[in-house]
């Protein structure tokens, strides 16, 4: 029988937990373990390393655990410190080794701390968690090794400077033992299909996932994570008989299958802004516009730079040729349709099968 994959915790819960532990530690009491909210609203248990009592705050400690996953932040020490004040918001702010975001395109602004939104949320809950209403905290995270360890990430490439970046949407790290994880996806359609359906969304991540359901109303039953696995995930919709597949999520992801990369991970392929290129000349880009995408750092800061040149015409062309591209990669057995969205869920580009599909699964679009 194959051995249970163990998840572990992110970064972000982490410097949550270590963040209550320090104000736990303040107001006397000796944490252990904490309890923190994930962005989801689900709590999590977390193992306290160290914490310490200081006269207007406090301090604590711990010890990441990624479980099964091969991260590169497993075993390293995450640290808050904590300073209590009367009248005031929760300020976070980056202490060595919690890298600064320096280009534009990321979900948190030039100059600011590389902590992303959803461990912001799980800091700021964890403060209101332990103080009375009236106060407030400067939380300070610090990774003593993060910055050694930032240089086996992308973030260098993508303009985060001096460490790692404080992560996690779910507040859960979920092995990616690449076969396991394979494995748990696929059986997810069986269940689509049980429930009397014979079409399936398929979002590579959580955000897609969620603007799928929360803000166009697809039915969060046929709605499926993928992961990096979009082909396999293909694959899988032929065997189970499925009939019709919405490809449903961000630009990075889904020019990458416009381009018929269907493992999206970066370490497998990214062509991700060669493809915008071209497909931007086949628009009529000029070249000074080409040498701009090309300069980019992610797909949302070339976002801009397309309106700028006013080629949003080049999504449509994207979804279409996503499309095109899944369905020859499973010989036309499935019809395919896809939506490219942001970060913040507007769409930027859908072709006349997404709107077939997403039609008859009643989605809430105009």
């Amino acid at each position: 029988m194959q051995k249970r994959m163990r998840s572990g915790i992110t970064t972000g819960t982490c410097a949550a937990a270590a963040t209550k532990a320090a104000l736990l530690a303040w107001s006397g009491k000796l944490p252990d373990v904490v309890d923190v909210t994930s962005p989801q609203g689900n709590t999590i248990h977390v193992k306290i390393a160290t914490y310490e009592q200081l006269a207007n705050g406090g301090k604590g400690a711990v010890i990441k655990d990624a479980g099964d996953d091969p991260d590169v932040t497993h075993g390293t020490t995450v640290l808050a410190e904590v300073e209590v004040k009367k009248d005031t918001d929760v300020i976070i702010t980056a202490g060595i080794g919690v890298g600064i975001v320096t280009k534009p395109g990321l979900s948190i602004a030039i100059g600011e701390p590389a902590i992303n939104p959803g461990p912001r949320k799980m800091i700021v809950q964890a403060v209101r968690d332990v103080l009375p209403v009236g106060f407030g905290a400067i939380v300070k995270i610090t990774i003593p090794d993060g910055q050694r360890l930032a240089e086996r990430t992308l973030n260098p490439s993508l303009g985060i400077i001096g460490g790692l970046s404080i992560i996690g949407t779910t507040g859960i790290v979920e092995p990616m033992s690449e076969e396991a994880f394979k494995n748990s996806l696929s059986p997810q359609i069986s269940m689509v299909k049980a429930l009397g359906y014979d079409q399936v969304v398929f979002a590579p991540g959580k955000i897609g996932q969620d603007i799928a359901t929360n803000r166009y109303g697809i039915p969060a039953e046929t709605v499926i994570q993928t992961s990096n696995f979009i082909g396999h995930m293909l694959e899988s919709a032929v065997h189970y008989n499925m009939k019709k597949v919405l490809l449903f999520g961000h630009l990075g992801k889904l020019v990458k299958v416009s381009a018929g990369i269907f493992h999206t991970h970066n370490r497998m392929a990214d062509a991700r802004f060669e493809t915008l290129a071209a497909y931007m000349a086949a628009e009529g880009a000029s070249q000074q516009a080409i040498l701009d995408i090309l300069a980019c750092n992610t797909t949302e800061a070339a976002m801009p730079i397309i309106a700028q040149y006013k080629l949003q015409s080049v999504y449509q062309v994207l979804a279409e040729r996503a499309s095109a591209r899944a369905k020859r990669y499973v010989f036309d057995d499935l019809i395919v349709g896809t939506v490219i969205v942001t970060l913040q869920g507007d769409i930027l580009g859908l072709d006349d099968t997404a709107r077939e599909i997403g039609g008859s699964l009643g989605w809430n679009i105009r």
